[in-house]
C-alpha cells in the first residue's frame, strides 16, 4: 500500500500533465482550435507518462539484475509505476462514471 508522501510525489510528477490548465475557463468552439489544451490530448500525455514510470522501472530491475543498482532504487521505481497505473484507473473509472451518468439523463 502507498504512503501518503510517496502519493504526494507520485502526483507532483505527473504535475505538469496539465493541471495547471484544469483551472482556467473553459474555451470557446473556436479557441479550442487555435492549440488550445484538449481532453485527448491531456489524456495522452498522462498514457504516456504511466507508460514512461513503467520504462523506468523496467531498466532499473535490469540495472539490478545485471548489478549496477541499488534494490531501493528499484522498489522506488516500481511503486512510481504502480502509483500513476492506479491514478490512470481512478480517472478512467470517473471517465465512465460519468459518461454513464450523461446517459441516463432524460432528453
Amino acid at each position: 500500500m502507498a504512503t501518503p508522501s510517496f502519493a504526494a510525489g507520485a502526483y507532483a510528477s505527473i504535475q505538469g500533465m496539465g493541471a495547471g490548465n484544469l483551472l482556467r475557463k473553459p474555451q470557446t468552439a473556436s479557441g479550442s482550435e487555435s492549440g488550445g489544451p484538449d481532453f485527448a490530448s491531456m489524456i495522452g500525455k498522462a498514457l504516456e507518462a504511466t507508460a514512461d514510470a513503467g520504462r523506468r522501472s523496467d531498466a532499473q530491475a535490469a540495472s539490478v539484475a545485471a548489478g549496477r543498482a541499488d534494490v531501493v532504487d528499484v522498489v522506488t521505481a516500481v511503486a512510481e509505476s504502480e502509483a500513476a497505473i492506479e491514478t490512470l484507473v481512478a480517472v478512467r473509472d470517473r471517465v465512465i462514471a460519468a459518461y454513464e451518468e450523461i446517459m441516463r439523463m432524460p432528453v
